[in-house]
């Protein structure tokens, strides 16, 4: 009798390994940004429908995310089946044959909904390499209250030097509000994507059409003087250690007057579930200095299969699930219109739910549609990019500016000298790299 019960129990356990085993598991690499946790939280809605395919998500901080993912696709580990990137890497990962094309999308995804411009920023030779979860251009919070207390008018597009003086006005550390936040955090992707459209808009760029650098020009001393002035006189301590993720944090918690930094942030800030301030928060289009050209960036996070992973066809149907008008209708239901991932489809923009929720919409549907990668600049320029530049030498290269502009915030080196060394390190880089390419 306990022979056959030992058997019985055997046969259930082999049952219950072969269904574990029936399953793919793929590993997801996502950063760990509001709306990416937003759709791990949703993940179970997936796997219910597709019982064949179990995830495994890897969640990290931006510059740990990109470091890790850029290490793993390079030397072919295949550690990760999906993985979240942006229109900066996926051309030139495309490009290096890293990626799996996205050649035969099912109908029902509808490709022809997706914003042109970010769809033509996730492309190389007309082919799509990732699909867009979100995307976003830049444009400035403020607080709608403290602006009327003050007596103060934001208009539709202020100039750096309104922003200063409202930073100014508004400055009131011992209440623990401070006058701007804005990002610190070294990183490509962290603070030099905020100060190179502060480095555009005062009329400067990265490179001249020859490829040389251009960081000791008096463009990028004017944004770099303004960038610490704005900082260390009216922002909070501690701002390099501030990315993305802890300035919305901060602002949501009523301790910013004002903040420059992606639309995606608008949701939100706009509901009370996540943000003190939701009743109060402004918009208005991303500052100019001299030039709007390149005042605000274009950029999308989204989602890739690497060559390198063996469960292409399972991460590709999830990347279709999370990227689809079927997930934006899920998250719209789930969490509240104003939550959907914005800037990817035309349907979003149209949709009534979105438009009575999201009184941010148009201006950030026009920051999005005006923001030009291909002309970014007041001068010419050899690059596609506004935040960025669309070389392999760049993620090194603006890591370690990120990490130079970090020191000129904490006073470990001047503006001047600070400058200087960005400029050496990136012509030496360029040079190693072998720019300018022989023709």
């Amino acid at each position: 009798m306990k022979t056959r019960y030992l058997a019985a129990g055997a046969l259930l356990a082999a049952g219950s390994l072969t269904t574990a085993q029936a399953a793919t598991q793929i590993t997801i690499a996502t950063v760990n940004n509001p709306d990416m946790v937003t759709m791990q939280k949703l993940s179970p809605a997936f796997e219910k429908s597709h019982p064949n395919i179990k995830l495994n998500w890897v969640t990290l901080p931006e510059n740990e995310l990109r470091q890790k993912v850029t290490t793993d696709i390079a030397t072919n580990a295949g550690q990760y089946d999906a993985v979240m990137l942006s229109n900066y890497e996926t051309p030139i990962w495309a490009r290096n044959g890293w990626l799996v094309p996205f050649d035969n999308l099912p109908a029902d995804y509808k490709a022809d909904d997706l914003l042109g411009s970010v769809k033509e920023g996730l492309s190389s030779d007309g082919q799509l390499y990732a699909l867009p979860f979100y995307a976003e251009s830049s444009i400035t919070y403020y607080r709608k209250d403290l602006f009327k207390k003050a007596g103060l008018t934001m208009p539709e597009q202020p100039t750096y030097d309104q922003v200063q003086k409202f930073a100014a006005k508004l400055n009131d550390p011992k209440n623990h509000t401070y006058g701007i936040c804005l990002r610190g955090l070294p990183g490509w992707g962290e603070n030099m994507a905020f100060f190179s459209t502060m480095v555009n808009t005062y009329g400067g760029r990265w490179f001249d059409m020859q490829w040389k650098p251009q960081l000791t020009s008096s463009a990028w001393k004017q944004a770099a003087t303004e960038y610490k002035t704005l900082l260390n006189k009216y922002g909070p301590p501690g701002v390099t250690s501030n990315g993305f993720t802890e300035s919305e944090t901060l602002f949501a918690n009523g301790q910013c007057a004002m903040w420059i930094d992606s639309t995606v942030a608008a949701g939100y800030l706009s509901d009370p579930s996540s943000s003190k301030v939701a009743d109060s928060v402004g918009f208005a289009q991303a500052p100019v200095a001299k030039t709007p050209k390149g005042s605000h960036w274009l950029y999308s996070w989204a989602l890739a299969v690497p060559k390198s992973s063996n469960k292409q066809q399972a991460a590709k149907t999830f990347i279709e699930w999370a990227t689809s008008q079927e997930y934006i209708k899920l998250v719209g239901n789930e969490r509240g219109w104003v939550s959907v991932p914005p800037g990817t489809r035309k349907s979003t923009y149209d949709n009534p739910n979105y438009k009575k929720a999201a009184a941010f919409a148009p201006l950030v549907e026009k920051a999005i549609q005006t923001a030009d990668p291909t002309n970014p600049t007041q001068e010419k320029v050899p690059y596609t990019g506004i935040q960025f530049v669309d070389i392999p030498p760049f993620q090194a290269i603006g890591t370690r500016v990120g990490q130079t502009m970090a020191a000129i915030l904490t006073g470990r080196t001047s503006v001047e000298q600070g400058l200087k060394q960005a400029e050496s390190f990136t012509d030496r880089m360029m040079k190693q790299s072998g720019y300018p390419k022989k023709q």
